[in-house]
């Protein structure tokens, strides 16, 4: 109360001063008496203290219009404003309303239907009935939904408010997460499981050399060849999975200069030639004419092309040549497109879609056997994704395999 009167006397301070002015200057002027003087002052204090009809009026106002917010704010509301599937439902697990993402997410649900039939799972059971009984007041499980796409949630159930009977499902998905947890994992794996098999080659050979090959000096040179070759994959291996994890802290890139491609792709085939000749191997030239400028990082993209180029000449050697080509796109999207086209086993259609992935195989032990450590083509793929590019596959068993990476000009 007393908080109340000392604001209102703030908010008309300047009013109560212009009134105990004017007071002062009638009975100074006027000879008015000081029995008049002093009621006078007291009646402006009230009036200053009494909160005036405006403001009772604006204050009405505001009650009336928070009322008929309030009165707007039903559960409806609330369930549409919530980006999660959400359903409402009572104590007869019955749904009284879902919203549009419970309908997108679960479809088939309506006002009226029941919970237990639309949600099977045993975790699903299990949470509805230790909320409905009462003995907690909120839950959380995790649910799977099989179709049409499998989704994982973590899904809260909990009262509405205290006597309504109402209680509320909402489900958060967890697939995404779920999917890198399970990428994480797979990555950590197949890392151990590629550093662990030229360990244990070199492990052995040692052993051996220590052993039985003690006095052996020619099979103590083949020992040492392959150990060499063990410690260079290891080497190998690292050094790619350093370039995909600082490819993966920055994730695009911002153009600074722009790469002739022409000059940058003669580049690759020059420092691929004793690797064509090794693998009786022809690589042809098929540029356009002009200049054949993009922008981007000439060392990114000369790694980019390097990988492709050094697997056509690995895998497709049985075709005996490798047809490199650059030309402007015909397309929608102003750019250039770089072709590696071999002519060799191809690659059979179920296992495009996967081959960007990383330490994913077509064949473990060719793979091996050309010195593959199943990253290039990750690698690949996350430099064309900093420059806005794309990578294209295009294959046919027996027929060899086109890569083609499509460059923007802007």
């Amino acid at each position: 109360m007393t908080r109340t009167m000392a604001i209102r006397l703030w908010n008309g301070r300047w009013l109560l001063a212009a009134g105990v002015v004017a007071v002062l200057i009638a009975f100074a002027f006027a000879g008015l008496s000081a029995y008049v003087l002093v009621p006078a002052l007291l009646l402006l204090l009230a009036a200053a203290i009494l909160p005036a009809a405006g403001m009772r009026q604006s204050e009405e106002n505001a009650a009336a219009i928070e009322a008929i917010g309030l009165q707007r704010l039903s559960g409806e509301y609330l369930a549409a404003a919530v980006a999660d599937p959400l359903i409402i439902f009572d104590q007869a697990a019955t749904i009284v309303h879902a919203n549009a993402a419970a309908f997108a997410a679960f479809g088939g649900i309506a006002p009226g239907l029941s919970l237990p039939l639309k949600f099977r799972a045993p975790e699903m059971q299990t949470l509805l009935d230790s909320v409905l009984s009462g003995t907690i007041a909120s839950d959380v499980v995790d649910y799977t939904e099989k179709l049409p796409v499998e989704r994982a949630y973590r899904v809260s159930a909990s009262s509405v408010g205290h006597g309504t009977d109402l209680y509320v499902l909402v489900f958060k998905d967890q697939s995404e997460a779920r999917r890198i947890d399970r990428m994480r994992a797979d990555f950590i794996a197949n890392a151990s499981h590629e550093l662990r098999t030229p360990l244990a080659s070199i492990a052995g050979f040692i052993e051996t050399l220590r052993g039985p090959a003690r006095n052996d000096p020619a099979a103590r040179e083949q020992f040492l060849q392959i150990m060499q070759n063990q410690t260079g994959r290891m080497a190998r291996l690292i050094d790619d999975l350093l370039s995909l994890s600082r490819l993966e802290m920055k994730p695009y890139l911002k153009p600074g200069t722009e790469v002739d491609l022409r000059q940058t792709v003669d580049s690759v085939i020059d420092s691929l030639g004793p690797l064509a000749r090794e693998t009786s191997v022809a690589i042809e030239r098929d540029f356009a004419a002009g200049p054949l400028n993009v922008p981007g990082d000439r060392d990114e993209l000369f790694q980019v092309f390097e990988n492709l180029l050094e697997n056509a000449c690995k895998y497709g050697q049985s075709g005996g040549r490798v047809v490199v080509s650059i030309a402007h796109s015909d397309g929608a999207e102003p750019g250039i497109d770089v072709t590696i086209r071999d002519f060799g086993p191809g690659i059979p259609e179920e296992h495009i879609p996967r081959i960007t992935e990383r330490f994913y195989r077509i064949d473990v032990e060719t793979s091996r056997t050309q010195k593959g450590t199943g990253l290039g083509l990750s690698i690949v793929k996350h430099i064309l994704t900093r420059h806005n590019a794309r990578l294209t596959i295009k294959s046919e068993v027996g027929k060899g395999a086109a890569f083609s990476v499509h460059l923007p000009t802007a």
